[in-house]
């Protein structure tokens, strides 16, 4: 059975950092994309971050562009999201999405809030 697993999420002041992470059980990051996604209370769920498998291309969206940094570690199994000088308007329900040959596999999500 197939788990992804996201943590790192919390309550933090305006300007603060985060990282979240990504693991994924019962199969390999090897080979498979991961993508971050986030929706806030009464919006639509938007993608933040894009890896390619091999890692040699990422994709951000303007509003993430120069704050965001998206990796991964084939040996752990685990992906991160790393944001940077944080604002309320990040305040949302992260998601992980990793896309392997054989299927799609989404987290629960986790909760990231961002006060003024």
């Amino acid at each position: 059975q197939v788990q992804v697993i996201e943590s790192g999420g919390g309550q933090v002041q305006a300007g603060e950092s985060l990282t979240l992470s990504c693991t994924i059980s019962g199969r390999t990051f090897s080979g498979s994309s991961v993508a971050w996604f986030r929706q806030a209370p009464g919006k639509e769920r938007e993608r933040v971050a894009f890896l390619s498998w091999s890692g040699g291309a990422t994709y951000f969206p303007d509003s993430a562009k120069g704050r965001f940094t998206i990796s991964k570690d084939n040996a752990k199994n685990t992906g991160y999201l790393q944001i940077n000088d944080l604002s309320p308007e990040d305040t949302a329900v992260y998601y992980c999405n990793v896309n392997s040959p054989i299927g799609s596999y989404w987290g629960q999500g986790t909760q990231v809030t961002v006060s003024s």
